[in-house]
C-alpha cells in the first residue's frame, strides 16, 4: 500500500494528487503519437510524394481497382489514364493507390 501511494503521489492521508494522473496520461499520449499519428503522417507524406513523382507510362491502380497507365499529367491535379489502347479516363491524382500501384509494378517486374 505504501508503494502504491508513493507511485500515485498520494499524500499521507491517502488522497490522490493530480500528479499521479500525469504519470499515466503522458505515456498514453506518447504511445498514441508513436503508434498512430506519426505513421499516418509518414504514410500521407509518402503518398503525396508518390503522386507528385508520377511520369507518363507509369502503371497505376486507382482506389476503385481500375488498372492502367499514365497517359498525360494535367495541371488541374488530374491524370489522363489509359486503361486499354485508345480508351482514356480522367481521374484525380488523389484517387491513385500507392500500395496497389507499387504491388502491380513489382508483380509485372517479376514476370
Amino acid at each position: 500500500m505504501q508503494f502504491l501511494s508513493i507511485f500515485l503521489m498520494a499524500d499521507p492521508q491517502g488522497k490522490p494528487s493530480g500528479m499521479g494522473m500525469l504519470y499515466f496520461l503522458v505515456p498514453m499520449i506518447l504511445v498514441m503519437y508513436f503508434f498512430m499519428i506519426r505513421p499516418q503522417a509518414k504514410k500521407a507524406k509518402d503518398q503525396k510524394k508518390f503522386v507528385n513523382d508520377l511520369q507518363k507510362g507509369d502503371k497505376i491502380v486507382t482506389i476503385a481497382g481500375i488498372h492502367g497507365k499514365v497517359y498525360k499529367l494535367n495541371d488541374d491535379n488530374t491524370v489522363d489514364m489509359e486503361i486499354s489502347p485508345g480508351s482514356y479516363l480522367k481521374i484525380e491524382r488523389s484517387a491513385i493507390s500507392m500500395e496497389w500501384s507499387k504491388a502491380q509494378a513489382s508483380a509485372s517486374d517479376k514476370k
